[in-house]
């Protein structure tokens, strides 16, 4: 029987090619099929990380999400979408793998934390041999950038995103001692109240683009309206210490 091909999760971190981790490094350069997530008529970020690492005759697989931002979360035409489009890119992985290629999906930060592959991994996982490769997450990048530690002694740190409703972030934001919030996109005017009803808008700082050329940090009360996809923003913990 022929070998059927692994199709591999790599993480590749928060946006600077240096820090991937090593193995993650070697897959990407003896990689002869490489695939990626991007919107349609982009690059794609994945892909502009690994420029200057992948091997140029690697066989390049673009993976063009139908949609993005174009219809509501909940609108069920967008989850249809969405499932169509993943079911069929992992049909489109599996039978590489049958083939026996081997298969470098690049992921941003962690192919676990908040990732596409997540999606492909749970139509994938037990019918094709399938690993993951960890990389450092974005949130980790920006706290780092922020030049403070995120969490002191027995901080309970909460992992938040902005889409849920303003009334659950301002509880959860409340009840923490430190947070990070994610997918804030178009929820900033809606975060911001959130923080300023949580009574926790002072602490809040915003980080764009983290350990990214054009990394920015700036406090809740000076960060603009409009922010890009990669930004999150962190109240740190004031926690126990020696």
């Amino acid at each position: 029987m022929s070998r059927e091909g692994k199709i591999y999760g790599v993480g590749l971190g928060p946006g600077a090619p240096d820090l991937m981790s090593v193995r993650a490094d070697r897959l990407l350069r003896g990689a002869s099929h490489i695939a990626y997530f991007r919107k349609a008529g982009r690059a794609g970020r994945a892909r502009a990380i690994a420029e200057g690492i992948m091997p140029q005759t690697a066989t390049e697989i673009a993976m063009e999400y139908p949609v993005t931002t174009e219809i509501a979360l909940d609108d069920p035409a967008y989850n249809r979408a969405l499932s169509e489009f993943y079911a069929a890119q992992a049909a489109r992985l599996a039978a590489l793998s049958a083939q026996g290629r081997d298969v470098v999906v690049l992921c941003e930060g962690d192919p676990f934390f908040y990732g596409s592959f997540m999606h492909l991994h749970a139509r994938l996982a037990g019918a094709v041999p399938v690993e993951i490769v960890p990389g450092i997450t974005g949130m980790s990048g920006a706290w780092t950038a922020s030049g403070q530690p995120i969490t002191w002694g027995d901080d309970v740190l909460t992992v938040l995103t902005a889409t849920l409703p303003e009334d659950e972030l301002a509880r959860r934001l409340r009840g923490t001692d430190a947070a990070v919030v994610m997918k804030i996109g178009r929820n900033m005017a809606k975060l911001r109240r959130a923080c300023e009803t949580a009574g926790r808008a002072s602490d809040a700082f915003v980080v764009q683009y983290a350990q990214m050329p054009q990394q920015s940090v700036t406090r809740l009360s000076d960060a603009p309206e409009s922010v890009p996809y990669f930004t999150i923003l962190l109240i740190h913990g004031q926690g126990r210490r020696p």
